[in-house]
């Protein structure tokens, strides 16, 4: 009679465990399906599950630990630029295989492949538009676009968004995010540093500002270029900067690098960068900078300009 008794009481507690796995198994199954169905995000560096929509409304900064999650360029306009303001520019421009490049695919078919697979173009978005009401030209670089990669076409809408920026007296935002100049192009890619910076050194010589927004990653020949150009030069958290590779220096220096090497806070400690943003305060820190750098009126104003001046000085 005992033994029946703990028989029956064995096999209630392995039917327990049994649906509890169960249970379990079934959550996990569930959680997993949420997780595939975008409904839910899990932190790459906390762990920490977030609704997918609470993490957009907060810029796609994870609430428990601030970890900066990569954003595309469409998001990462809409964040930036006053709604109904953006006006997308040089979308004709297309990239093409003057090298007739080919690895394990052909140049073309990868160009092709990604251009199916996101909707854009290359591997930049330039338009003009306003922050807070200020105008502005922006070039926003997307790394899901062959990491970001610096090809003739990116340089071309780079170079002439600032000179469009130039004409009109607008300052520029550039957004960064990149592997460096694209290989498939050659020595074409390489140009664009070239190209880029001196459609930046005009806009300079116009006295007027430019802020490059470094972004986790920003290497190669970006940051070799328009990168650290910037009158003021911002980077997001824990963003990763540089021009070659850690694993490259260490094996070339043959030492052992800071963990935080290469990172956007020890850029700020050795002078390299001026400002680390949150992305949740940099509209509102860009519109700051651009309303504190307003250009002086052109020649033909510049007589009203000093009219106000005076008059503004007699009320005080």
């Amino acid at each position: 009679m005992a033994n029946n008794e703990e028989s029956r009481g064995l096999k209630s507690l392995f039917d327990w465990f049994a649906n509890r796995r169960k249970s379990t198994n079934s959550n996990l199954e569930r959680q997993e399906r949420e997780i595939a169905d975008g409904l839910w995000h899990k932190c790459s560096q906390c762990g920490v599950l977030s609704y997918t929509k609470d993490l957009k409304a907060n810029q796609m900064v994870c609430a428990e630990c601030g970890h900066h999650n990569r954003v595309d360029s469409d998001e990462r306009i809409r964040q930036l630029i006053d709604p109904g303001t953006w006006k997308s520019i040089d979308d004709h421009l297309r990239p093409t295989d003057p090298l007739q490049f080919k690895d394990r695919k052909p140049y073309s078919d990868r160009l092709k492949e990604m251009q199916d697979k996101l909707g854009l173009v290359d591997a930049v978005k330039t338009g003009l538009g306003e922050i807070n009401g200020l105008p502005i030209a922006l070039g926003v670089m997307d790394f899901r676009f062959m990491g970001g990669s610096m090809g003739s076409v990116v340089g071309e809408k780079l170079t002439r968004l600032i000179e469009q920026a130039t004409q009109r007296r607008y300052a520029v935002v550039i957004v960064c995010t990149s592997g460096g100049a694209r290989m498939q192009e050659g020595m074409l890619s390489l140009m664009q540093m070239a190209k880029i910076s001196g459609a930046l050194q005009q806009h300079q010589d116009a006295k007027l500002l430019y802020i490059p927004v470094l972004t986790n990653p920003t290497t190669g020949g970006v940051t070799a270029s328009f990168a650290m150009l910037g009158d003021i030069i911002i980077a997001e958290p824990k963003a990763t900067i540089g021009f070659a590779g850690r694993r490259v220096i260490e094996q070339t220096l043959r030492e052992k690098l800071p963990e935080d090497f290469q990172t956007a806070e020890d850029l700020l400690k050795h002078g390299f960068v001026d400002d680390i943003v949150p992305r949740t305060q940099l509209k509102n820190t860009l519109a700051q900078l651009i309303s504190l750098h307003q250009p002086l009126p052109t020649a033909p104003n510049m007589a009203l300009w000093e009219s106000m001046k005076l008059s503004h000085s007699v009320v005080e």
